[in-house]
């Protein structure tokens, strides 16, 4: 009579991001379940890093809701030259630190914060590309937005990437951020920013 899988193995078979592009092309990794965690797809990855492909190598980038590090981990291993990695949940935040391990990845942190409250008490950081992906329908967006806009935590020139449910309310966002890139993909769009430089 055989036995039947444990049900860690059969959650982490089904619980598996893959890495697309650059030096950990298809390489596997496992993320836990969490309530609001919703990996980016690969399909909107692709087409969001053929968008950054001129300005990902060496970027210093902010993943918001990094949940399974999808834009994080993809970002780092385009060449990215750090990328923060923010969520508040804390089985996220120890899978994350693991596959930075695995990946020997030393230019990504991870930090156990709530996002808000980390913009609030990180007013000095400053980054060129910064991925904004929330739980959909928790209206988490504009808090972030603002906060971002008040402290300038994007570089004149940088981007933002904003994720959002197809129906949900667009945030109001800063006049200057000029919107680059939309696309929809079933039930989520997503919208890529710019920040112009100063003259």
């Amino acid at each position: 009579m055989s036995k039947a899988k444990p049900k860690r193995s059969s959650h982490f078979a089904s619980n598996q991001l893959r890495i697309i592009g650059g030096q950990w092309r298809g390489r596997k990794l496992s993320f836990p379940s969490v309530d609001g965690l919703r990996p980016t797809t690969d399909r909107v990855r692709e087409t969001l890093f053929n968008w950054l492909m001129a300005d990902i190598h060496g970027a210093q980038c902010l993943d918001l809701f990094a949940g399974s590090g999808a834009l994080g981990l993809e970002a780092l291993s385009r060449g990215a030259g750090l990328v923060d990695l923010i969520d508040n949940a804390r089985p996220a935040v120890s899978q994350l630190q693991q596959n930075l391990q695995q990946l020997d990845a030393n230019h990504g942190q991870v930090f156990h914060a709530n996002a808000a409250e980390w913009l609030q008490h990180n007013t000095d950081k400053r980054y060129d590309i910064i991925f904004l992906d929330p739980p959909f329908g928790q209206h988490l967006a504009q808090t972030c937005v603002q906060l971002i806009n008040q402290q300038a935590m994007l570089k004149p020139g940088g981007w933002l990437y904003l994720e959002m449910g197809k129906q949900e309310p667009l945030p109001a966002l800063p006049p200057n951020w000029q919107l680059h890139r939309e696309k929809f993909a079933g039930q989520v769009c997503y919208r890529l920013y710019k920040l112009p430089r100063q003259v």
